[in-house]
């Protein structure tokens, strides 16, 4: 739409203007139904997902007792929606958003009853076909849910509803997985599936309450040769293509390897509950914590103003190497929580503040393939990152992929660093 196209014929400066006039959070839930909508499905949605990570965490765990049959979990639920990320966001710039998100999330709450079949280790397999079809399905979600977040807010309402989201995926990290291990550990992963139904339910639900409005006549402006070919519009513009790689690299060096290592240290070192469901929703509920918690106080300085948030990413990534250098001796409980909230409070500020950046520079027509390939390059890097942290726990010490992964944190910080001062340069030309 007209109102998030961002073209030569309106100024930066005008545009920061708009945006810097931004809107408190409770007053974005008050006056705007739509978003509250969207927001009240994202609420229920990410409760279950949260249940069905840890019940399938643990159930594969009790099942095989293996760090690479762990391993392969977190990596097809990575690599499924990589191989749907490209159509995915070919529609979401094609079809209805709002009716996209309802089918998808109806799917999902048909396909979940599936795992309620995966009884001993002989059905393992069942519990990767699942896994594999249900994200298949949620990679349609995660394009459409970012392609239809300006279509239903104002740019004044933009940034404080991108970091409300983050916010609450966060908040519902901690939560649902708090109660998601407390209901995994004291009435079994099979009860957890079933409130993950439900709540994909709901979450329709919900969504079909929204009221879209009508495109505007100026998205069909802009050159068929940026319709064509998202790959080639991000080549010609390199700091969208930049941007989107942000997502990818958390996945690789934060996120999902380290979701493989919680589940270890759940399980092998500091065990609360049935198979170390209590701890690892402990675990999970301080990152949530840490994630939601860093990108609220630090936008208290960045507002939505491009060079601070693109400063702050750097630091992002450094604090959560830190986090994760607290984390690697494995010496108490009490330094893995605190380590992993550091972790993510740097995690959560470089993901927040790179999707704020996306979301203020990308054109709407083809909004849905750019947050479709950031996905896509997300999801291929968690599943690289999920297959190789489980193959290296066969064979190091926890402690050392553990450092090792906080050394490489700095890369990204450092390339980022590198570009912000061309990028600079080139800009004041």
């Amino acid at each position: 739409m007209s109102k998030q196209e961002h073209t030569p014929i309106k100024s930066a400066i005008d545009r920061q203007r708009e945006i810097e006039k931004s809107v408190g959070y409770f007053e974005l839930l008050r006056r705007n139904p739509n978003f509250r909508w969207l927001w009240g499905g994202q609420v229920v949605s990410l409760l279950g997902d949260w249940f069905n990570l840890i019940a399938s965490a643990i159930l594969i765990v009790e099942l095989t007792g293996s760090g690479l049959a762990l391993g392969v979990l977190f990596t097809i639920r990575m690599l499924a929606p990589f191989f749907m990320a490209p159509i995915a966001g070919i529609c979401a710039d094609r079809y209805n958003r709002k009716h996209l998100l309802i089918i998808t999330d109806l799917a999902r709450a048909v396909i979940v009853i599936g795992f309620l079949f995966v009884r001993d280790a002989g059905d393992i397999w069942l519990l990767y076909a699942l896994t594999i079809l249900l994200f298949g399905v949620s990679g349609f979600f995660s394009p459409a849910r970012s392609a239809i977040l300006p279509d239903v807010t104002t740019p004044q309402e933009l940034g404080t509803a991108n970091t409300l989201g983050a916010a609450t995926w966060s908040v519902m990290l901690a939560v649902g997985a708090a109660i998601g291990g407390l209901t995994t550990g004291l009435f079994g992963s099979q009860t957890a599936f079933i409130i993950d139904g439900f709540t994909f339910a709901i979450s329709a639900g919900l969504l079909l309450k929204i009221k879209l409005p009508r495109a505007s006549s100026a998205t069909s402006e802009t050159s068929g040769r940026a319709k064509s070919s998202v790959l080639r519009y991000m080549f010609q513009h390199p700091d969208i293509l930049f941007i989107a790689m942000h997502k990818a690299a958390i996945s690789l060096l934060l996120s999902s390897g380290i979701q493989v290592i919680l589940v270890e240290i759940a399980k092998n070192y500091f065990v609360i509950g049935v198979g170390g469901a209590l701890s690892l929703g402990m675990m999970y509920c301080m990152n949530g914590i840490g994630s939601g918690t860093g990108p609220i106080l630090a936008r208290r300085w960045t507002g939505d103003r491009d060079k601070p948030l693109r400063v702050s990413i750097s630091f992002g990534y450094v604090i959560a190497a830190i986090g994760i250098a607290i984390m690697a001796p494995v010496s108490a409980l009490g330094t893995v929580l605190f380590g992993g909230f550091v972790r993510s409070v740097g995690g959560g500020i470089a993901w927040v503040f790179s999707t704020q950046l996306l979301l203020q520079r990308a054109p709407n027509e083809i909004r849905g393939r750019i947050f479709g390939t950031e996905f896509a390059l997300f999801t291929l890097m968690g599943g690289a990152s999920s297959l190789i942290t489980g193959a290296l726990m066969d064979r190091l010490p926890l402690q050392v992929i553990l450092w090792g992964m906080g050394a490489l944190t700095l890369i990204p910080a450092l390339l980022w660093s590198l570009w912000q001062r061309h990028h600079s340069r080139t800009a004041q030309r």
